[in-house]
């Protein structure tokens, strides 16, 4: 049975990091001692071991211990080994090249299916949907390919943001962009807005957390879904 938590951010405005996920995480990791986090995505250029360390400050009231991916000589036995997982944010197109190339996402994606409780935040959440084609990051490095671990069968676009009508031009919009992607795949999008997040439980999904998200299907006018409402009809 799958245990999966995807937020659309970390962090809220004017809160400490993961400070409004923390019932979740208790919820989600609960009898869990120590997980693995995934630092690949490096939010403005931290270094893998300053991430890992703001990860394991977030979990310490809850007394799970946190250790970093990079640490182990053989991940791919970490990751087997483990007892549950979080990705933070960041650059997306760099933790799926770090993941690829370290032959990491396969793994990973195995360990979550089979059960293993799985958070990721912003990136970490991106890489928990089809594919990492509607990110919002800069292409800052290439990685070998697009496709994620599929743990949801949609796209997500956390960080998801409204046009302001009665503003002037301020460049394209999300909407616009998820339009341009929907010229090229089927693939469904959830905009996921700051304060909302997707609970994964076996083989229910719903929307958690306080806006509602709105959903992009190809060929369909986009809408409004509310948080407590299942997302099943997307598969």
């Amino acid at each position: 049975m799958k245990h999966i938590v995807l937020a659309s951010t970390s962090t809220l405005y004017g809160e400490a990091y993961l400070a409004y996920l923390q019932p979740v995480m208790k919820t989600l990791f609960a009898g869990v001692t120590e997980i693995i986090f995934v630092p690949f995505a490096r939010p403005g250029g931290i270094s893998h071991d300053e991430y890992t360390a703001k990860a394991a400050a977030a979990f310490a009231p809850l007394q799970i211990q946190v250790k970093g991916l990079h640490t182990f000589s053989d991940p791919v036995a970490a990751i087997g080994a483990a007892q549950g997982f979080f990705t933070g944010g960041g650059n997306t197109f760099l933790l799926v090249k770090e993941l690829l190339e370290r032959g990491l996402m396969a793994p990973l994606k195995a360990a979550v299916e089979a059960g293993r409780p799985y958070m990721g935040c912003s990136a970490g959440s991106n890489i928990g949907g089809v594919s990492m084609q509607t990110t919002n990051d800069m292409p800052i490095v290439h990685p070998p390919g697009f496709e994620t671990m599929g743990l949801v069968p949609f796209n997500l676009n956390p960080h998801y943001l409204d046009p302001i009508p009665d503003l002037p031009h301020m460049g394209e919009t999300r909407e616009t962009r998820i339009r341009e992607f929907h010229t090229q795949h089927a693939t469904p999008v959830v905009g996921l807005r700051e304060g909302g997040w997707i609970v994964v439980a076996g083989d229910n999904i719903t929307l958690e957390g306080t806006p509602t998200a709105r959903i992009f299907e190809a060929g369909k006018a986009p809408y409004e879904v509310d948080p407590g409402s299942s997302l099943n009809f997307l598969r």
